[in-house]
């Protein structure tokens, strides 16, 4: 399942991050998404969504949102 997916105010653990890029995998890991991470989906929004990692919060677009498997 991916964030997209998910339900709102539930907890899930990171799989896996399916990108290419390792600009984008290093600068996720700066925020703390990694595969074995906490990650909890606040709102489903039009062009993405906005969750809650460790003590932050980022509004990510769909299709990052549907790159992270939980």
């Amino acid at each position: 399942m991916t964030l997209r997916e998910a339900e709102e105010g539930k907890e899930y653990i990171i799989s896996q991050i399916n990108t290419d890029d390792d600009e984008l995998n290093a600068f996720l890991f700066s925020l703390g998404c990694y595969s074995g991470e906490a990650i909890t989906v606040i709102a489903h929004r039009k062009g993405g969504c906005t969750v809650s990692i460790k003590d932050g919060r980022y509004n990510i677009d769909t299709q990052l949102a549907e790159a992270i498997i939980i």
